[in-house]
């Protein structure tokens, strides 16, 4: 099966043999995700000779300031002053799907002081780009997962679906005529929709943006006729009747839209995705370092008003340890890889 893509300047692309997703940079770097540390510990403290922090830290994220990574990687950089005694400065570096941020980052000092603020987008890349010559494993060290964002399938009102079998039936009735919006190439609404396409064997136009206002608007106007984003954010366009919401893409039904079955429940066997934001930092970082900081990060995700923000943000606190993140970060490299290799995707 084969990915049709909406062409900008309305030229059509070449027949390939698999999807290929066209971004307008393509870097070589070389980044991964080093083997986890220790769980943290109550007041974790870095170990004696160890004097950090001792200057301003940088979080590094490599999406444009204003969406939802950015405004959670400020709060948990702003929250993070006071225990550490410290600023923490955000440098926004977007550009090629996360990439030339992580590259920032697996290129600083290992010192402490240099950290990125990532998202499921890392392992996709690392999984589906294979003109990069890197060691997905070796680059970085983990310190936490941060939040688990839900998405939601939800189609303009014109599209005479309801369900997810009357949208795939659809699909295969109108092949190559329905058309899914995304928030730019490698994201997790476009792989929401490739994960789609690809299980129900149905053949949808992708029709990239460059973040999600622009997805929404188009999406609003009927322009496109569907999308897969953060379920929190099309609640209310979703309850005013100008969106249809579908179903969601996690594994257990959300609490931000409850009524909502899985796509999975709706007969769609193995599907699940969720995107996610976490830390990392590079290789070779002190271990008590890493340690102290995803110790401060949770007790900063546990307080009522973080929660309350990152709810409103449409977002899940998790917390994890170090060493459970790395072992996530593997597992997801994992299964976007294999993902990448049977649906014929790939990202250049």
């Amino acid at each position: 099966m084969m990915e049709k893509q909406a062409c900008p300047h309305g030229r059509a692309p070449a027949a390939m043999a698999a999807r290929r997703v066209c971004t307008p940079w393509v870097v070589a770097l070389s980044f991964g995700v080093a083997a986890g540390a220790g769980a943290p510990i109550a007041n974790a403290q870095p170990a004696a000779g160890l004097a950090w922090p001792v200057k301003p830290l940088r979080l590094v994220i490599p999406f444009a300031p204003g969406g939802t990574t950015d405004n959670i990687g400020r709060l948990v950089a702003q929250r993070l002053a006071d225990p550490l005694g410290q600023t923490v400065v955000v440098d926004n570096r977007p550009g090629a799907g996360g990439m030339i941020g992580a590259d920032l980052v697996a290129k600083a000092p290992p010192d402490g002081y240099t950290h990125l603020m990532m998202t499921i987008a890392f392992p996709i890349n690392a999984g589906m780009r294979k003109d990069l010559p890197f060691d997905p494993i070796r680059s970085f060290a983990p310190v936490t997962q941060l939040v688990s964002l839900p998405l939601m399938l939800v189609v303009h009102p014109s599209l005479p679906v309801k369900t997810v079998r009357e949208l795939a039936a659809l699909a295969r009735a109108r092949p190559g005529q329905l058309t899914y919006a995304s928030s730019g190439h490698g994201t997790s609404p476009h792989m929401a929709a490739a994960m789609f396409t690809w299980l129900t064997r149905t053949d949808m136009i992708h029709v990239p943006y460059k973040g999600n206002a622009p997805t929404l608007t188009d999406l609003l106007g009927g322009q496109v006729s569907m999308t897969f984003g953060i379920a929190h954010q099309f609640l209310p366009h979703v309850k005013s009747g100008r969106l249809r919401g579908i179903a969601v893409t996690t594994a257990r039904r959300t609490a931000f839209a409850p009524q909502l079955p899985t796509i999975a429940e709706s007969g769609l066997d193995g599907y699940e995705i969720s995107a996610w934001q976490g830390i990392l930092a590079p290789a070779g970082t002190p271990k008590e370092v890493t340690v102290r900081m995803s110790s401060e990060i949770a007790r900063i995700l546990r307080q009522p008003d973080v929660v309350e923000r990152l709810t409103a943000e449409g977002a899940e606190p998790v917390a994890s340890s170090p060493e459970a993140f790395g072992e996530y970060l593997r597992a997801e490299l994992a299964r976007w890889t294999r993902i990448g290799r049977e649906a014929g995707i790939r990202i250049e």
